[in-house]
């Protein structure tokens, strides 16, 4: 049995189309595949704790190394678990320097699935930034799909950060990389080989 973790972006939650994509790819073509999608916190104060206590509650997700799929801020989130355990991730147009963007949004909000609402606060950016990988260890342990039509993220940002990593770029498409559900037999073959 091998096991992979799902981390969903900001704003988003385990009902997401990449998510329910990626779940039922998984239990119809590899069933020997357990798929753990947390519904990660909106208060970015208590991400870290939230995977870190998965991780620790969840031995066997380390067993055959770390094996992620992140959406987003689910690939910076991502990134952090790879430098920290070691492992492989598939970083589906992550985010880089989160804590420029979110700026932004500093204020109230309430989360499209679950309708919970949450404040961003100045602090949290430090919080985030605290969680950023200056480098990478092993930059061939990540597959990074990337579309040059995201409206949220500079994709060319990603493109650097992940330039010796196995890069896949898209001309058009947008935040929610439109055809994702085409890419999860190969993903499947990176974290699974």
């Amino acid at each position: 049995m091998q096991h992979i973790l799902y981390l969903h972006g900001f704003l988003s939650s385990p009902q997401s189309m990449k998510a329910t994509a990626t779940k039922a790819y998984f239990e119809k073509h590899h069933s020997d595949v357990t798929l753990h999608i947390p519904a990660l916190s909106n208060f970015p104060s208590k991400v870290e704790n939230q995977l870190l206590a998965l991780i620790e509650s969840t031995p066997a997700l380390l067993e055959n190394g770390l094996k992620l799929i992140g959406s987003s801020m689910g690939g910076y989130l991502s990134t952090f678990l790879i430098e920290k355990f070691g492992g492989k991730a598939v970083l589906v147009n992550p985010a880089v320097r989160p804590y420029e963007l979110l700026q932004s949004f500093i204020g109230e909000h309430e989360n499209p699935y679950s309708k919970a609402r949450f404040e961003i606060v100045a602090s949290d950016m430090d919080v985030i930034k605290a969680l950023e990988a200056d480098s990478l260890n092993a930059p061939e342990c990540y597959k990074v799909l990337l579309q040059t039509g995201d409206e949220t993220l500079d994709y060319r940002l990603a493109e650097e950060k992940y330039a010796q990593s196995h890069l896949v770029i898209e001309e058009g498409g947008d935040h929610s990389f439109v055809g994702y559900e085409n890419h999860l037999p190969s993903i499947a073959q990176f974290l699974l080989k």
